[in-house]
């Protein structure tokens, strides 16, 4: 069996002494894994660096082996990412959410929402906007999609302030006033057309926000703790935007 495909490395791995396996998110082939061989040579080493899009060739004698990649790079990016921290484990957080999508499951809005997020992600102030942005879309792919479109209450489109922790669904000002200390606040930035900037406060509470319907319907259910990229994340924005009030691994996760 043979495809061609692009895609974005997440990952490798040594394997025997001189080849690697390789973890790319694939346009049209999902999360996928393969051998590289000579994979930790001088000459292909950096282009399998996380972060780089590259042209891949899988072969397998049968689907459900592991097969072998040729990759060549398309974009040389992990050089550029790894001089920012918030970069680096920005690309980490990414790719432990994609390892929670069955492997080889097509998923073209990730793959493309990937893409975007590699060109920007050593822009810390956008970095929080976008990888917030990008654990909506994977709760959303797990099929624990918040419904931030309408008030639970009310049906109202406008001034939606919370986010209910019971059903995920939006709520409007008015209508959560009476509960709003038991509500998870919703930055404007995270709606529909909201077109705010994230400040680091909105940032803050989009993580919590996220964190927590992560927390309930995956970390939980499977047996498992949010990835200490996450942490390492939130703490490296914390550090570039240094405000009053810090991000922190415990209340934002």
């Amino acid at each position: 069996m043979e495809w061609r495909d692009e895609g974005i490395v997440l990952g490798t791995r040594k394997h025997g002494e001189t080849s690697a396996i390789l973890e790319v998110m694939t346009q049209t082939h999902g999360r996928h894994l393969g051998l590289v061989r000579g994979g930790r040579s001088r000459k292909i080493q950096p282009v399998l660096q996380a972060g780089n899009r590259v042209d891949l060739i899988w072969r397998a004698r049968l689907d459900e082996h592991l097969g072998t990649f040729q990759a060549e790079a398309i974009e040389m990016n992990a050089a550029r990412l790894m001089d920012s921290a918030v970069a680096v484990y920005g690309l980490q957080l990414l790719a432990a959410h994609l390892r929670l999508l069955p492997e080889r499951d097509r998923h073209d809005g990730l793959y493309a929402t990937l893409g975007v997020i590699v060109e920007h992600l050593q822009d810390a102030d956008l970095a929080g906007e976008l990888v917030a942005r990008f654990e909506l879309l994977v709760l959303d792919e797990l099929g624990f999609g918040l419904d931030l479109t309408e008030c639970a209450a009310t049906g109202t489109r406008q001034d939606l302030t919370y986010v209910s922790p019971k059903s995920g669904r939006a709520v409007s000002r008015e209508a959560g006033a009476p509960w709003h200390d038991k509500m998870l606040v919703l930055p404007g930035f995270l709606q529909r057309g909201g077109g705010q900037h994230a400040d680091p406060d909105a940032i803050e509470d989009a993580f919590r926000l996220t964190g927590f319907f992560f927390r309930r319907h995956v970390y939980e259910p499977r047996g498992i703790e949010p990835p200490d990229a996450r942490s390492g994340f939130l703490a490296a924005l914390r550090k570039h935007h240094a405000g009053p009030k810090a991000i922190t691994g415990d209340n934002a996760a």
